[in-house]
């Protein structure tokens, strides 16, 4: 069994009809903060507890919905939820970018300078300290460069960046008011 898939506007469409819609939004703390859908509620991914979760939806008929900035997140939390016995998970297609740009509603909060840019710059950084420090001090420092290009490589295949979740926990990218959601689920 596989999550489902919904658009942004099916979804406000049903939250509209008074349906009662569980929303959760697997991004960071930071970027919920930024900009998030009205009804939904932010349980990073890091933090998803399937299991529990799971066992919710046991008692309770209605699908759970998953969002996050552009679907890649929200489909890796949904595989999550399935495998763990959730029975009805579906994701929003193109996520809160699409919500956005469809014209439905968000909340707006505080605009940061987003993870992905973070890390362009920290990996643009680090390449190039690397490279001058291996052509003037020592050639060993070239490896700095290889090591981030290797991890650069591992994120584009995996579709994990390893720089993204260390930047996410520096304290400018955290929120005051974080609720914990539980352990982290086990890697499909």
């Amino acid at each position: 069994m596989s999550a489902h898939v919904i658009s942004p506007r099916e979804l406000h469409d049903l939250a509209q009809q008074e349906q009662p819609v569980d929303l959760i939004d697997v991004r960071t703390p930071m970027e919920f903060d930024e900009v998030h859908v009205s009804f939904a509620r932010n349980v990073p991914l890091d933090q998803l507890d399937c299991g529990q979760l799971a066992g919710q939806a046991r008692s309770d008929a209605r699908p759970l919905y998953v969002i996050c900035r552009s679907g890649s997140r929200g489909r890796q939390a949904a595989e999550r939820l399935v495998a763990a016995g959730h029975p009805r998970v579906v994701n929003v297609e193109g996520g809160t970018l699409a919500w956005d740009q469809a014209g439905l509603p968000v909340v707006r909060g505080r605009q940061r300078m987003s993870l992905e840019r973070q890390v362009r710059i920290a990996a643009g950084l680090l390449v190039m300290t690397g490279t001058l420090l291996g052509v003037f001090v020592h050639p060993a420092f070239l490896g700095l460069a290889g090591f981030v290009g290797a991890g650069l490589v591992f994120a584009g295949v995996t579709d994990t960046c390893g720089m993204g979740l260390l930047l996410a926990r520096m304290p400018w990218n955290r929120v005051s008011s974080t609720p914990s959601s539980g352990a982290a689920c086990a890697r499909v």
